[in-house]
């Protein structure tokens, strides 16, 4: 049975292309990147350890090893973070099958943090854990999200939203960019068993298009979140996270219009909103 590290060094290994590396690409090549054997050599181990690695049949790689991998992949700063942390959960055993109980993450937001949201206004901003709760917004942020169908739910998710309301395949340009994102994010917590919880809960009603992602374990690059408002058009917003402390498990994160015509429709949603009561989400 294979563990998520080794998921990550075998799409690592495919997506490389041979000849950046100077490696010689003829017609007998049968693998899409970089042969087992041709990483186990870069990393300066054998291919049999490596073997065991990608397998699951050694989940304790020491931190040279991983080191050597990582290097031997040209993985950058993010993909080294991942890997490590991928490393650190199979050494510990916990994954898809653990005999730990699974929990769904608390949706407490300290008062602390809800000041802090509001000193926000009128930004558009939220509170928000890496399973996607939306557990706390802005007025701003309720003016972009409305009538889109993710603040409807009872208990808004964002992560849910893209993978199973067919409103967000029209709501995001990019709705692949988005999925990769919140599929990826998953693996960063807020606990290991909250992540299997949701994954448990999410996964017969997403279906392939979460678990292809999530066994992929490339770390999205960086891209403007481009939306399609239903009253203000196209909209395209940088985004800015700020992560709480480690027991909150949770980041607020800011959008801010990524150009002139989103600044612009943004104030004009403002106007019209003004003196219309907008509801707050609630934990």
């Amino acid at each position: 049975m294979g563990t998520p590290l080794g998921d990550f060094i075998r799409a690592a290994r495919d997506r490389i292309q041979p000849e950046t590396l100077g490696l010689a690409v003829g017609e007998r090549r049968r693998v899409p990147g970089l042969r087992r054997s041709e990483l186990a050599t870069r990393a300066g181990i054998s291919v049999e350890y490596l073997t065991r690695i990608e397998q699951g049949r050694d989940r304790r790689p020491s931190p040279s090893v991983v080191n050597a991998v990582a290097d031997a992949l040209s993985l950058d700063a993010a993909e080294r973070d991942h890997l490590r942390y991928l490393t650190k959960i199979t050494d510990g055993g916990v994954c898809a099958g653990s005999s730990r109980a699974a929990a769904p993450p608390s949706r407490d937001v300290r008062p602390g943090v809800r000041q802090m949201l509001d000193l926000l206004e009128p930004a558009v901003a939220f509170v928000t854990n890496r399973c996607g709760d939306v557990l706390a917004c802005t007025r701003g942020f309720e003016l972009v999200m409305r009538g889109v169908g993710l603040l409807e739910a009872a208990e808004p998710n964002l992560t849910r939203y893209v993978f199973t309301d067919p409103r967000a395949r029209t709501f995001f340009l990019d709705w692949d960019q988005v999925a990769d994102e919140r599929a990826f994010d998953l693996w960063l917590g807020p606990s290991l068993e909250s992540t299997e919880w949701f994954i448990d809960q999410l996964t017969p009603l997403a279906g392939d298009e979460l678990t292809h992602r999530l066994h992929r374990h490339l770390t999205p690059p960086t891209a403007v979140l481009g939306v399609r408002h239903p009253t203000a058009h196209e909209l395209r917003w940088d985004r800015e996270t700020l992560e709480l402390p480690r027991a909150d498990a949770q980041q607020i994160v800011v959008l801010l219009p990524a150009d002139a015509d989103t600044a612009l429709a943004l104030e004009l949603l403002r106007d019209d909103a003004r003196g219309r009561p907008l509801r707050a989400v609630t934990g």
